[in-house]
């Protein structure tokens, strides 16, 4: 799951995005990777929370569409499968996708 919220720091907006993975994640680690940081696959780590979700906050510019993944245990590539939208990527699955437009509007066709 994802929320989003704009907001005022230091002067200018940002969307402060938190990403959240449920309790029954199970995993030693979940690292969050994408191109905010390079797809580097340690830097952004998930903590627990006392109710046990998995969660991490980012600041980020807004008016972008950042691609993303999960990384469970160093091993286990895992999308998000309530981001804004999906893409391919080179390796022949798909990257979750989050917006910052505080515009935009997901489209939802009512399928599952």
């Amino acid at each position: 799951m994802i929320q989003k919220a704009f907001v005022e720091t230091d002067g200018r907006s940002i969307a402060r995005v938190t990403f959240i993975l449920p309790n029954c994640t199970w995993a030693d680690a979940v690292y969050l990777v994408g191109d905010f940081n390079g797809w580097n696959r340690t830097s952004h780590p998930l903590q627990r929370d006392g109710e046990g979700h998995w969660r991490l906050t980012l600041d980020l510019e807004l008016g972008r569409a950042y691609q993303f993944r999960y990384l469970r245990d160093g091993e286990e590539w895992m999308n998000d499968y309530q981001a804004d939208a999906h893409v391919s990527n080179a390796y022949g699955s798909a990257n979750s996708v989050v917006i910052t437009d505080p515009q935009f509007i997901p489209y939802y066709d009512g399928k599952e």
